[in-house]
Parts: structure tokens; C-alpha cells; sequence
């Protein structure tokens, strides 16, 4: 699935944690518009993400979550083929334009060029390079009291494609963890959601309920991802236990 930029209207996204197969396969036929890969807070090996991108083929837009701001894990996760990436912790601009540079081929970025399943291992390999720059959705996640401070300064640098709110992290950075209902948190929250409006860049967040995304899809969210699929299993699991025992 073809990232189609600017993004006008809201997609509907959920979690990838688990590596099998299977789930992958399930999330990709289920109709959503974007599926995120997590490789910061899972076991997840960079085999399991490129096997997982190509069980979902064109079907979904396939973001990753790196596991930190590292210009050797950018490159090789892109050369996995995904749409995109999702890169956790940016404090301030410099940390924004490393990610950039991460990502994108000359002159636009530093991106070293080799042959990969991007590149359809040779043959797509002048497509892909002279298309990347342009096509690859490059999101950065706010998530810390510092990333709100300098949030003016990273909406400036050229290259970003959506901010992604970090709620958890962001509440434990201003020393209330977990708190996302605390007025401190909420305040900036919304902050960081007013700065993308004026700013024009698309922001996500994350909830674990359609419920709990309804106020962030009033707002104006363009990537909200519900839900994590081994919470989703749990989840079902006990509550098909509890229909059964009553």
C-alpha cells in the first residue's frame, strides 16, 4: 500500500508485537489501513519484521517502530521494503534532522545505498532509489517533557511526515507515570497536538479501545493505532472464559 501524501483523512492502524506468522497475516486481511511493527518494545528480530512485511504485501501501509534513533538500524530496517518508520524518543531538532538524514538517500540525507529487498533484490533498484526519499513516511514519536519543550524547533525540520504522542512515556518523563488523565499531562498533550495543527504535520496516539480514540479522531488524528495483538488475545481469551463459565 502506496502512502498517499499529504494524508487527507484518517487511517485506522493497530500493533504488531507478536512474530508469528499468522498474526500478521490476520491483522493484514482484517481491513486496516496501517499496521504498526514494534521493535522497541517487543522480541521482534529484523527477520521476523521482513518476514512480516512481505506476508502482508500491498494489502497495508507497513510502519516500523526502531529501536532507537540509529542511523544503522534505520537503514537496515528500511531495506526490509517497509513504507516507513516510526522513531521513538526525539527530544529536540538535532535528534529530528538525524532522523532525516537516517532516512533519506542523497542529498536530501546520508542513507547509504545498497541491494536489499527494497531494491526487489536488483531489478527495482533504480525505481526505488530515485522514489524513496519521496514515498517513505518518516514519523518521529514526542514522548518526553523535552521533546514538548522543544516541539516548535522539530516541527521546523524538513523531512518529517507525522508526529506519533507517546502518552506513557511522556507522562513518566514529567514524574507521573501512568497518569494520563492528570491535568499536567493532558495539557501537554493538547500542546503538542496544537503545534501539529499550526504546523500542518499529521499527528497519531495510541489507545487500547476504538472507544478511547473517539475524542483524538475528533481532533483531528490522522494515525490512530488501537489496540496491541497480544492484549487483543488475552483479552478475548478471558472474556470467552467468562461467557463460558456463566
Amino acid at each position: 500500500m502506496k502512502a498517499e501524501k499529504p494524508f487527507t483523512k484518517p487511517l485506522s492502524g493497530t500493533l504488531l508485537s507478536m512474530s508469528a506468522p499468522q498474526v500478521a497475516e490476520i491483522i493484514s486481511d482484517s481491513g486496516f489501513d496501517w499496521v504498526l511493527i514494534d521493535m522497541e518494545h517487543s522480541s521482534i528480530s529484523l527477520e521476523n519484521v521482513q518476514n512480516a512485511i512481505q506476508i502482508m504485501g500491498d494489502k497495508i501501509l507497513k510502519i516500523v517502530r526502531v529501536p532507537g534513533n540509529d542511523e544503522i538500524w534505520i537503514k537496515r530496517i528500511l531495506d526490509t521494503g517497509c513504507d516507513g518508520i516510526l522513531v521513538p524518543m526525539v527530544n529536540n531538532e538535532a535528534e529530528a534532522m538525524k532522523v532525516v538524514q537516517s532516512s533519506k538517500y542523497p542529498l536530501e540525507g546520508k542513507r547509504s545505498v545498497g541491494l536489499s529487498r527494497a531494491h526487489r533484490y536488483g531489478p527495482g533498484f533504480s525505481d526505488y532509489v530515485n522514489n524513496a526519499n519521496r514515498d517513505l513516511v518518516i514519523m518521529i514519536q514526542i514522548e518526553h517533557k523535552e521533546g514538548v519543550r522543544n516541539i516548535d524547533e522539530i516541527l521546523k525540520v524538513k523531512g518529517i511526515d507525522s508526529v506519533f504522542i507517546g502518552p506513557y512515556d511522556l507522562s513518566a518523563s514529567m514524574g507521573l507515570t501512568g497518569q494520563l488523565s492528570h491535568p499536567d499531562v493532558k495539557a501537554a498533550i493538547t500542546l503538542i497536538k496544537d503545534k501539529c495543527r499550526r504546523a500542518g504535520v499529521p499527528w497519531g496516539i495510541f489507545g487500547m479501545s476504538p472507544d478511547s480514540l473517539v475524542s483524538e479522531l475528533n481532533d483531528g488524528c490522522t494515525f490512530p493505532l488501537c489496540g496491541v495483538d497480544s492484549a487483543m488475545l488475552v483479552n478475548t481469551y478471558k472474556e470467552t472464559l467468562k461467557a463460558l463459565k456463566r
